[in-house]
């Protein structure tokens, strides 16, 4: 059993987890695997640390399953799309389990916010990550919605930077809990209303907290106690490569939007 530490730009693809007729992070791996004849269809043994959403991206998603000694990183990488990038491995017990196994899984969001108050940001956060918390209103989940959240936010320019570690995440809770903290720093809400969210009773439609956009959302950590993982060089360094190119196009981009917005005069 070997486990793989795999980034990935989460733009191209409908989440990680494989769904029919739409291209997803473990496509690419399933198909990369099966390519290099390492396995036929899904690996055996195979679990990974979480699904990601649409547009997520991820420099610590981890895969684990039984492959042949030669599947090094750099090998995986040689069938990977480029926006697919193994960078390190770990030799696994026999009886690992990506997603189970997993002591702690950590995120990062960058949330555009130039007119947002810290101090209120911290505030709300700090109620958000007082002990363990019933987030029922800050998923789509119905059920197994009770986490110990911890996590930081500190301004960066524009933007207000969450960093968010828990030993799991039902689904939309980092962006609805960014949605949250944000309208409370920009004073589109009260901090009572962090009170009312974590309350007993659901709250839906227009006074419920909608999910943040997905594509500044990256999973940094996945903490497994039992195993040590060695960077393979060549891919790391074909990894960071991959993002340097994609942080170059995406700031072009942005000079490029600036440049029109600012031309655009009225009549």
């Amino acid at each position: 059993m070997r486990a793989f530490r795999v980034a990935y730009d989460g733009r191209p693809f409908h989440g990680f987890q494989r769904q029919p007729d739409v291209p997803t992070v473990e496509d690419a791996i399933f198909d990369a695997v099966r390519a290099l004849g390492a396995a036929d269809g899904k690996p055996e043994g195979y679990a990974a640390a979480g699904r990601t959403d649409a547009g997520v991206s991820a420099v610590a998603q981890t895969v684990a399953f039984e492959c042949p000694d030669w599947l090094t990183p750099s090998a995986l990488n040689s069938e990977l799309p480029a926006s697919v990038r193994a960078w390190a491995s770990a030799e696994a017990p026999d009886d690992f389990h990506a997603t189970h196994h997993a002591e702690s899984r950590a995120y990062v969001y960058h949330c555009y916010a130039p007119d947002a108050d810290l101090g209120r940001a911290e505030e709300a956060l700090a109620r958000l990550c007082d002990g363990e918390n019933d987030f029922h209103n800050l998923t789509p989940d119905d059920d197994n919605t009770v986490r110990d959240l911890s996590g930081e936010v500190r301004r960066d320019t524009d933007y207000l930077v969450f960093e968010l570690r828990a030993g799991g995440f039902v689904r939309e809770m980092v962006r609805r809990v960014v949605s949250l903290v944000r309208a409370v720093a920009t004073g589109d809400a009260e901090l009572a209303k962090v009170e009312r969210v974590l309350g007993p009773d659901k709250i839906d439609g227009p006074a419920g907290v909608p999910p943040a956009p997905a594509s500044p959302l990256v999973l940094v950590d996945a903490v497994y106690p039992r195993l040590a993982f060695s960077v393979d060089d060549e891919a790391a360094e074909s990894a960071r490569g991959v993002f340097e190119s994609l942080r170059e196009e995406r700031a072009t981009g942005a000079r490029v939007a600036r440049e029109v917005a600012g031309r655009i005069e009225p009549e």
